[in-house]
């Protein structure tokens, strides 16, 4: 029995790559299938690839101090971009926000004050509408002369977790929610500091 006369069960499989059974045959068209072959395969891996990132996720790196002791230069971040079209941002939240001075890089902060809130900076500390706010993942205070901010509608106040060494609503005053770009979810790099962020 040859292989033109060959009965391929409908079961069958081809592993990524394996010219098709009527390709075999075919000595003088190998390039053609081997070109398809890839095609196939490669065009919709990179196109579900740039897909994910414009949409779903995408990987991040850190740069710069603003938010240590918790997040540190060089360290890999995963931000997802899909959450905050179906819920507002929460306090507590790590986002990517462009830069409200128009810089070319998007800045790493923490979601503070939430629109309609009163944030006032004072003694060292931080008051959401006159109440200290429980910040666990700072390790010093946040100085500076006491001053305070409304949040408007549609807006968030964000701030460094670094706060005597960040650039943030502090300065720049409320960030628009639709320029938060996305949620950082995970941490994966470097391995021992693998999980989810503080």
């Amino acid at each position: 029995m040859t292989e033109d006369t060959y009965q391929w069960p409908e079961e069958a499989i081809l592993l990524s790559g394996e010219p098709k059974p009527e390709a075999r045959a075919q000595n003088g068209n190998w390039v053609g299938g081997l070109f398809r072959e890839i095609l196939s395969t490669v065009l919709p891996a990179v196109l579900i690839a740039v897909l994910m990132h414009l949409f779903l996720a995408q990987s991040s790196v850190v740069f710069g101090k603003s938010m240590q002791p918790n997040f540190f230069t060089d360290q890999r971040l995963i931000v997802e971009k899909v959450s905050y079209h179906l819920h507002a941002p929460q306090r507590g939240d790590v986002v990517i926000v462009r830069d409200p001075d128009g810089g070319p890089l998007p800045l790493i902060k923490r979601v503070v004050g939430l629109p309609g809130e009163r944030v006032t900076v004072g003694d060292g500390r931080v008051y959401i509408d006159g109440l200290m706010l429980d910040e666990p993942y700072l390790d010093e205070p946040t100085e500076g002369a006491s001053r305070s901010w409304v949040v408007p509608p549609f807006h968030l106040f964000v701030m460094g977790d670094n706060r005597n060494n960040s650039r943030d609503s502090r300065f720049f005053g409320p960030v628009a929610t639709d320029s938060i770009m996305g949620h950082a979810v995970f941490r994966y790099w470097p391995l021992n500091e693998l999980g989810l962020p503080r």
